[in-house]
């Protein structure tokens, strides 16, 4: 039987005529949806450069429903109304992605982040926190693990900050030793506010171990031997500041001046306190060599001694408290408007936030960074 090849002669111009058509209708197809979500697409990133974001968010509207599938103009109408703070729509926006089927696992998870950070935003640090926690065991998990730190820091839920710390300690994300030690030390607080001084001292334990250069803890220690009447016991864990913290001993000057005089050992305090100020002028360690001193003349001797190293408002003003004016009632007006002078310049300043108070804090009330007060005054900085 002889093979007829006339058909396939026939069969090759029909072939590629119908090649042609097909092209020429997919060329139209793309040519309509260029016309479509891309004008509309580009028109709102050409308003969001501009910083017209109610422009911006109807354009990507626009877009969006010129093509509904599209998950990336999604992201970007959400992010745009966090950024407005219109966080209803924005948490509207990403739950519709979360609740599509056909988002793939990478974009679900965008779509949680953003999600959560929605609620991060909004306030809503229950509901953000439930969004965090879903994100454990994602690409995104080192960042929902920081978020949660700082919920947990908000809410001062300090045993679930202490399991947070640990697990990005051991993630290798950084150093989050002295966070933990902090942490550690809140928990003591609260302990001993509570009346329950062996935990908070087997909290403060944990803390002089995990984190022996940080004079929060020795601080601490010191503050509860104390109060259970081991004065020689306080005495020596102030000491280890001096070793493992100096850059904190002015915190530790007057409770070591108090402690000195109930153990008898004011002249030792006096030298070593001495040999610290010589070193590294403190308007602290200052005082506490005039209270140790013996009378009001040698308490202004250091006074003095001070203002010959470096010029103080406050020195000065203290020193003058020593003198007897001509003038009673003048000198008592001075000395009133040099207190007041001088008492701003007895605060201590964020490094951070410039967030200004009478005592000294470990977490700062204003940024909430955590040693970001130094030791020393205002008017030493």
């Amino acid at each position: 039987m002889d093979l007829d090849l006339t058909w396939l002669l026939y069969s090759l111009p029909i072939a590629f005529v119908l090649g042609w058509i097909a092209s020429r209708l997919d060329l139209r197809q793309w040519r309509i949806a260029g016309r479509h979500a891309p004008k509309a697409y580009f028109r709102g990133l050409n308003h969001l450069l501009n910083e017209q974001q109610d422009q911006a968010i109807d354009a990507f509207i626009e877009a969006i429903q010129g093509d509904p599938e599209t998950a990336e103009l999604h992201f970007a109408l959400g992010n745009l109304f966090r950024r407005r703070g219109d966080y209803d729509r924005a948490v509207r926006v990403h739950e519709h992605l979360l609740a599509r089927a056909d988002v793939d696992a990478k974009d679900r998870e965008r779509a949680q982040h953003a999600l959560a950070l929605d609620f991060l935003k909004a306030g809503l640090l229950d509901r953000a926190e439930a969004a965090l926690v879903r994100l454990e065991g994602t690409s995104f998990e080192s960042d929902a693990l920081l978020a949660l730190l700082a919920i947990y820091e908000r809410s001062r839920d300090w045993p679930q900050a202490i399991r947070v710390a640990e697990k990005l300690e051991a993630s290798n994300q950084g150093s989050f030793i002295i966070r933990l030690a902090h942490y550690y030390c809140e928990e003591a607080e609260l302990a001993e506010h509570q009346g329950e001084t062996d935990k908070a001292l087997g909290l403060i334990a944990k803390v002089t171990s995990l984190a022996p250069q940080m004079a929060r803890g020795w601080i601490m220690l010191s503050h509860l031997r104390t109060r259970q009447g081991n004065a020689e016991g306080a005495y020596e864990a102030l000491m280890r500041v001096r070793s493992q913290a100096p850059q904190a001993l002015p915190l530790t000057a007057h409770p070591l001046t108090e402690l000195a005089k109930q153990l008898g050992k004011e002249q030792t305090l006096r030298e070593i306190l001495a040999e610290d100020n010589q070193r590294s002028l403190s308007l602290d360690l200052t005082e506490a060599l005039a209270d140790l001193s013996g009378s009001q003349d040698d308490a202004r001797a250091h006074y003095l001694a001070h203002l010959e190293k470096e010029p103080s408002l406050v020195m000065a003003t203290r020193w003058l408290q020593g003198e007897t004016l001509s003038d009673p009632q003048a000198q008592e007006k001075v000395l009133a408007a040099l207190q007041h002078a001088s008492s701003p310049l007895l605060r201590y300043r964020c490094a951070a936030c410039g967030f200004e108070a009478r005592q000294h804090f470990w977490q700062c009330p204003g940024c909430h960074g955590w040693d970001t007060y130094p030791a020393r005054r205002v008017e030493e900085i």
